[in-house]
């Protein structure tokens, strides 16, 4: 019978992991389970993406290098087509690949060989964020044209609709709450974690690049989502001529 360590019911959460190294995919899952946390495991890339798009996960666990369909590529087509947290695994200093990665959607990374208590805040941290349970929710945000609603994780510009990753909104949530404010990374990375020791990816600027390939009409002269030099970042409360 195995032990489930100080978890309630609304703490565990469903996990898909799709890794191709059947050792380390078995040795994962036991810890996790431990946890009292439900792990599906997929070896190849296809099946783990038709299992993904299931929507009966609450996080996915992403390998990069898979038979089949490369992690890149499942990567790619989840965040064409809903929303679930994910976060990608990747060889020890590649740097390359977490930056791709990340641009791709994912929402976090973790390099091998990894800690499995780190991994296990990693995933905590993108859960609770996917649910809403960062800080209190309001009912909706407006800025200008812009209108994030906390509740339901969803977010419309001029009425359009945006697909945001939880990380994307987070972010977005955060830079909304203080719009025409300029927000250092320091303060972004501390404001966009699920508490002290739950790890946020640390790439903020590849947040905020995806970001703005979805606000901005043209992301290469951005009128909402500005960077100001040497400080950092800021959500213009209208959209004029930043010059």
């Amino acid at each position: 019978m195995r032990t489930v360590i100080g978890s309630t019911e609304a703490e565990r959460f469903r996990i898909l992991f799709v890794e191709d190294d059947e050792r380390l995919a078995s040795m994962t899952a036991r810890y996790l389970e431990t946890y009292g946390h439900q792990v599906t495991w997929e070896a190849d890339g296809r099946r783990g993406l038709a299992e993904a798009l299931k929507g009966q996960h609450d996080v996915v666990i992403l390998d990069l290098m898979l038979p089949s369909l490369s992690g890149l590529e499942v990567c790619r087509q989840l965040r064409s087509r809903c929303g679930v947290p994910v976060i990608i695994l990747t060889a020890l200093g590649e740097e390359a690949d977490r930056v791709i990665g990340l641009e791709t959607g994912a929402d976090d990374y973790l390099s091998k060989p990894f800690s499995s208590r780190e991994l296990l805040a990693r995933l905590r941290a993108l859960v609770r964020r996917g649910r809403g349970v960062v800080g209190p929710p309001r009912e909706v945000i407006r800025v200008g044209e812009l209108e994030l609603s906390p509740r339901d994780y969803s977010a419309t510009l001029a009425g359009r609709a945006l697909r945001l990753t939880t990380s994307e909104f987070v972010l977005l949530r955060v830079l909304a709450e203080r719009a025409g404010r300029v927000l250092t990374r320091e303060q972004l990375l501390d404001l966009t974690k699920g508490s002290a020791d739950e790890a946020f990816d640390r790439s903020i600027d590849a947040h905020v690049s995806r970001l703005r390939q979805k606000l901005e009409e043209d992301p290469r002269r951005p009128r909402l989502l500005r960077t100001i030099r040497g400080a950092g970042y800021l959500l213009a409360e209208g959209g004029d001529d930043p010059s």
